[in-house]
């Protein structure tokens, strides 16, 4: 992420208290390789997305939480094809994105966009914090 996407994610942060649960997804569009999400504050509605903070997502860090998280998955039981024991393991219902664009719900976007989001926040306000500790030591 850059330094003025940065910049301006912290300034959203603090002008929400720090409370990440009204920063709100006001829009998103996954082309390409590209996730973009349009952020605002749920107590501050913008007008247009223009006015929103626009954040850009490589889909493979996207992808990469939806297969951490085990969101096109469960957990189910198999049979051993050649010993015919059955045991526990996750099933992959398909590829992170293919599940996303196809096999998730709307429900289930919606959370794994919303899983995405509090991943960048939570890994930038740590991120800062701890460069922040080791700078002033």
């Amino acid at each position: 992420m850059n330094q003025k996407t940065r910049n301006e994610l912290w300034w959203l942060i603090i002008s929400v208290d720090y409370n990440y649960s009204r920063i709100a997804i006001a829009d998103h569009e996954l082309i390409g390789q590209t996730l973009t999400l349009w952020l605002e504050d749920k107590q501050d509605y913008k007008n247009t997305l223009d006015e929103c903070l626009q954040l850009h997502i490589p889909v493979k860090h996207f992808t990469k939480l939806i297969k951490a998280e085990n969101l096109n998955s469960y957990e189910g039981t198999k049979c051993h094809p050649v010993k015919n024991y059955v045991y526990k393991t996750r099933i992959a219902i398909n590829n992170p994105l293919n599940w996303y664009n196809y096999d998730a719900t709307a429900t289930e976007q919606s959370f794994a966009r919303e899983s995405m989001l509090k991943l960048i926040l939570t890994q930038l306000v740590e991120t800062e914090v701890f460069c922040h500790q080791y700078s002033l030591a």
